[in-house]
């Protein structure tokens, strides 16, 4: 969903520095042949996802929802010399998509796969994380929140995206829509969660930006 006006929409595309060639052809060939292509980050989102990667340099990332490795690849461009990138997705059919292109990434060989529910996976990757971005199950990002606070030291980032549900976050959710009273309690939880200082950047479908304190 679109938050700005379309023209606005398409200067902010126009002003922000084009992705690599490679995510360029990612993002076609996801169009093109995957079912559900607008779970994407795209443009916009994938180089504010590099942006804060660059920033904070870190040694460890945890990505929960692969997709088709978008993300994974703009997120790996920030990692420190030695570090490393952990990916967890419950869908292993788009295995080949992501074989693909991170084989032709110079960061694919430090992006490590997962497969399975997060919640299985997360407990058995002993690792601290520096950065960790949620882009997967709505009904479950309560307990992925919970989950990760528990692993994450001072200075550590969280990004949550969707939060703003394209825009069905300010109303009452529907008595069949979890995803949506989920992603409600969330943000308020987040927001007054005296372990981290947050923003809500209107950045494509909503991203919470997380520093723990």
């Amino acid at each position: 969903m679109n938050f700005l006006p379309e023209d606005i929409e398409r200067y902010i595309e126009e002003h922000t520095r084009v992705e690599p060639e490679l995510l360029q052809q990612l993002h076609r060939e996801t169009w093109q042949k995957i079912v559900n292509p607008r779970m994407l980050s795209g443009h916009v989102q994938g180089r504010a996802l590099s942006m804060f990667s660059k920033m904070i340099r870190p040694k460890t990332i945890l990505e929960i929802g692969t997709f088709t490795g978008y993300s994974a690849l703009c997120l790996a461009e920030g990692l420190a010399d030695d570090g490393r990138l952990f990916t967890i997705d419950v869908n292993d059919e788009l295995k080949w998509i992501q074989d693909k292109y991170f084989a032709l990434s110079p960061y694919g060989a430090r992006i490590h796969r997962h497969f399975g529910n997060a919640l299985d996976v997360i407990p058995s990757l002993h690792h601290d994380f520096d950065v960790v971005f949620m882009d997967a199950d709505k009904s479950n990002y309560m307990q992925y929140y919970d989950m990760i606070m528990a692993r994450l030291k001072p200075g550590a980032f969280i990004l949550i995206d969707n939060v703003l549900w394209s825009g069905k976050i300010t109303s009452p959710a529907q008595t069949n829509d979890e995803d949506t009273r989920v992603l409600q309690a969330l943000n308020d939880r987040v927001n007054t969660d005296e372990r981290v200082e947050n923003v809500l950047l209107s950045i494509r479908d909503g991203l919470m930006v997380l520093r723990v304190k």
